[in-house]
C-alpha cells in the first residue's frame, strides 16, 4: 500500500476533478506484476493500468489500491468490472470513495462476485493524500490551504510596500506547489501592494491555473500585471454587487482586461467557495494577505496551514495573524522542514469528513 500511495502522487496536479489513485498487483508469491497511477481526468484509472501490466498474472493475485475502485460509468468504464474479469482473488483498499456514486458500491460489487475485500489499510494516509477531493465531494467546496511567510520577529510585510521575506529555496518550493493546486487566491490589498503575476514559475504545470482575487470594492486596476498572464489560466474576481452597480465602468474595464467577475450580496465566503467548487476547484491556496486569512479563519473554512518562517528580521510592520478555528482544531505541526535558511511549518485542521 505504501508503494501504491507513492504511485498516486504521480497524478498530483493532473487529475482534477478526479482523485489521485495508485494501484499495485501482487501475486500469491509476493511478486509485483503490475502497477499504475491515474494521471489525467478521462484517462485510464490506476487499477486498469496495473491490471493491463499484470495481464494473465492478475488471476488469483491481490490488487492494492489507495481508493475504493469505481462501480459507475463516467468518462471511463467501472473499474470493478475489469477487476472481476481479471480474476483477482483479493482487493486491499485504503479507504472508501466518498463520492455518492461509489461510496461502498465498489467494495460491495467485488464481494458479490466472491472477491475478498479488505478495507482501511493506511486509511488515514490515503484520506490525507486525497483531502482536497474528499472536501470537494463531501462539502461541495475547495480544500483551503492558508499560506503565509513571516519574518523571524513575526511580521508578514510592511503596509503598502513590497517586501521579500523568504529566500530562493522557499520561493522555489511554493512555485512547485502552485503547479499542483487548482487555484491561488489573494485579496485586493496584496495585489495592490505586490502586483504579483500569480503564476507557477520554475515548475511545469499540467493544467491552467485559476487565479482568484477577492476585491469587494473593485480596487484592482486594469493595468495590474496579472492581466498579462491570462494564457496561464483564468482570473476570477469576487466582488460585491453594490460595487458593480456603483462603478460599472470599473467593472467593464476589468472585464475588458480579462477578468471573470462574480458578484455577491454579502462577504460570506461560503457561497464564493461553492462557486469555485462548481468550476472544478478542489484545492485553493490562499496566499494573502492577513485580512483575507483572518476572514477564512473566522468563517471556519481553513483546512491546512503553511507557514514559512524566515531568518530575516523586519523590525516592525504587519503582524502575522493565525486565527481561531471554528468547528475545527489543530495541535502540533504535521511537518517541519528546512527550506534553505527558512523553515516550513505545516498544520492540519482536524475535521470529520
Amino acid at each position: 500500500m505504501e508503494r501504491a500511495l507513492r504511485l498516486a502522487e504521480r497524478g498530483r496536479g493532473r487529475t482534477t476533478p478526479n482523485p489521485i489513485v495508485g494501484a499495485v498487483v501482487v501475486t500469491a508469491a509476493g511478486v509485483v506484476v503490475g502497477q499504475g497511477a491515474h494521471l489525467q481526468a478521462g484517462g485510464p484509472h490506476a487499477e486498469v493500468i496495473a491490471l493491463d501490466q499484470a495481464g494473465r498474472l492478475a488471476r488469483g493475485a491481490t490488487l492494492y489500491c489507495t481508493l475504493e475502485p469505481c462501480s459507475h460509468t463516467g468518462r471511463t468504464g467501472p473499474c470493478v468490472d475489469r477487476i472481476i474479469a481479471a480474476g483477482v482473488s483479493r482487493v486491499v483498499m485504503a479507504t472508501r470513495d466518498p463520492n455518492p456514486r461509489v461510496a461502498g458500491g465498489g467494495a460491495g460489487a467485488l464481494r458479490a462476485h466472491g472477491i475478498e475485500v479488505r478495507e482501511g489499510v493506511a486509511e488515514a494516509e490515503a484520506q490525507r493524500q486525497n483531502a482536497p477531493f474528499f472536501r470537494w465531494i463531501v462539502e461541495h467546496r475547495p480544500f483551503v490551504t492558508i499560506k503565509a511567510a513571516a519574518s523571524a520577529d513575526g511580521f508578514v510585510g510592511r503596509p503598502g510596500e513590497r517586501v521579500s521575506i523568504t529566500g530562493p529555496e522557499a520561493d522555489r518550493f511554493f512555485h512547485q506547489q502552485r503547479a499542483a493546486i487548482d487555484a491561488i487566491a489573494v485579496g485586493s490589498g496584496t495585489l495592490l501592494a505586490d502586483d504579483p503575476l500569480l503564476t507557477a514559475r520554475e515548475a511545469y504545470r499540467f493544467r491552467p491555473l485559476t487565479r482568484v482575487i477577492f476585491d469587494w470594492r473593485l480596487r484592482v486596476p486594469p493595468g495590474a500585471r496579472v492581466w498579462s498572464t491570462l494564457e496561464a489560466g483564468p482570473v476570477i474576481m469576487m466582488v460585491s454587487r453594490r460595487a458593480v452597480a456603483e462603478r460599472p465602468e470599473a467593472a467593464a474595464s476589468l472585464e475588458r482586461a480579462g477578468a471573470v467577475i462574480v458578484s455577491f450580496d454579502s462577504r460570506d465566503l461560503a457561497p464564493m467557495l461553492t462557486d469555485l467548487a462548481a468550476r472544478d476547484v478542489m484545492w485553493l491556496l490562499v496566499e494573502g494577505g492577513p485580512s483575507l486569512h483572518a476572514e477564512f479563519f473566522k468563517a471556519g473554512l481553513v483546512d491546512h496551514v503553511q507557514l514559512a518562517v524566515s531568518s530575516h528580521v523586519l523590525e516592525g510592520g504587519v503582524p502575522l495573524q493565525l486565527g481561531d478555528l471554528p468547528g475545527g482544531s489543530w495541535d502540533r505541526p504535521t511537518r517541519i522542514a528546512p527550506l534553505g535558511k527558512d523553515v516550513l511549518v505545516e498544520f492540519d485542521v482536524h475535521r470529520p469528513y
